[in-house]
């Protein structure tokens, strides 16, 4: 039986209960907030680093009002070098003084980067001289490699990132092609290997981005090799398998005909024929955990006949290499590749030369690469060694298994190169 105290403590708590629902029905509801973004974290364009030598992990970075926070990097290193057997000297009207030499001290890199890599719009631009040294070929001073190659600005594109997984960018951009990336202090290594002399460094042309999850996706129509003619389809699709290994497939493929020979002799660096008309395919594979880093990868290139650009005959190349490091400290690591590659053919033929040593001709090269850093300066030393086939240089006198002019030495008789290297410098 209700009291009539019962009943008046009841309302009571009735009515305390509908002014709090009021009160809440009332009042709006809360807006999120997004967490300011924190400035100067962003994730950068590049450049991309796949060896001992790190990127920055604090980059410069200023405002620059409307459009954003801009990345300010790059690289001042030098090198230097001894070689058994420098390459036959040539002639360019860009370098008529300049020749592969048996010893030489320069800088590598004397590189200025800045970007923007958020928001809607953004870009990336590299600049200054370089020097690209690589095994099996003339190394030559290093604004003349500057002026034979792309010019005093190598990389300068722009992107538009249209959501999370797509974005599209155009000019002239890193080659999706290959396993090593340009320039020296990107690398494990010093030198490049014989299989990159086969690729394609930088494009011209506009490039397509997908990202999702362990996948990404490129698609490109480029020059191929700085021709200036857009024929080139090339693409790229890593897969990430876990937190420590990565596969790869990556190729290109020349869906026109570039008549290269009629081109300036300021562009033989950049813009080798043969390769110009080729197709190329490469697969790879990287595991990256703790101290190690082991990275192989094959790679097949292929130029069909075609006399109306000078191509007389058919040629491929199949090659293989390795790639590792291990890390012993913080501040010291030893790198190393080994690598084999091998040109279809008749050797003596004087046919397609494709791997620059003559049709038939193979190469086995050796890299071993010590490395000091402390913070952005490093230090490191090289040796490398290239071996053309096995061959004898009484095989070459007695039975002409060389063509004559191919191999190293001033008289492209010697079948095999020592380099002894040095570079040290700051990336930042």
């Amino acid at each position: 039986m209700l009291t009539r105290s019962t009943l008046a403590g009841f309302t009571a708590v009735l009515l305390s209960s509908t002014s709090i629902l009021a009160a809440d029905l009332a009042a709006p509801a809360p807006v999120p907030v997004a967490p300011p973004v924190e400035p100067c974290k962003a994730t950068l364009l590049g450049p991309t680093y796949s060896g001992v030598i790190k990127a920055n992990p604090n980059p410069t970075c200023f405002s620059a009002g409307p459009l954003g926070d801009l990345y300010v990097g790059g690289a001042v290193t030098g090198y230097a070098y001894t070689q058994t057997n420098p390459f036959a000297s040539f002639s360019t009207p860009a370098a008529p003084n300049d020749r592969d030499r048996a010893a030489r001290v320069d800088f590598s890199n004397l590189q200025g980067i800045i970007q923007k890599p958020e928001g809607a719009f953004q870009f990336y631009v590299q600049a200054g001289a370089y020097s690209i040294p690589q095994l099996g070929f003339p190394t030559l001073g290093t604004f003349t490699q500057t002026d034979l190659l792309f010019g005093p600005v190598p990389v300068a594109y722009g992107k538009f990132q249209i959501n999370d997984e797509w974005s599209i960018q155009g000019g002239r951009m890193f080659t999706l092609i290959g396993t090593e990336p340009l320039f020296t202090y990107q690398n494990l290594n010093i030198n490049r290997g014989l299989l990159f002399v086969q690729e394609n460094f930088i494009n011209q042309g506009v490039q397509v981005n997908y990202a999702s999850g362990p996948l990404s996706v490129s698609l490109a129509g480029t020059d191929g090799f700085f021709s200036n003619e857009i024929t080139w389809f090339t693409g790229n699709v890593a897969y990430k398998l876990d937190d420590f290994n990565t596969i790869g497939v990556n190729g290109g493929l020349n869906l026109g005909r570039t008549n290269a020979l009629a081109r300036s002799s300021r562009y033989q660096f950049a813009t080798p024929y043969l390769q110009q008309n080729s197709g190329i395919f490469d697969i790879n594979y990287t595991y990256a955990n703790g101290p190690w880093i082991v990275s192989p990868y094959f790679q097949f290139t292929n130029v069909e006949r075609d006399p109306r650009i000078g191509i007389y005959n058919s040629a491929s190349t199949y090659g293989g290499a390795l790639l590792a490091a291990y890390s012993f400290t913080d501040n010291f690591s030893l790198a190393g590749r080994i690598e084999y590659t091998e040109q279809t053919g008749v050797r003596g033929s004087g046919t397609t030369n494709l791997l620059g040593f003559g049709a038939g001709s193979n190469a086995f090269s050796v890299t071993v690469t010590p490395t000091f850093t402390f913070d952005r300066y490093f230090f490191r030393v090289e040796y490398a060694h290239v071996e053309l086939g096995g061959i004898t240089r009484a095989s070459i006198s007695d039975t002409g298994l060389l063509t004559p002019g191919t191999g190293f030495g001033r008289t492209g008789n010697r079948t095999s190169q020592d380099r002894y290297m040095v570079e040290t410098g700051i990336t930042f």
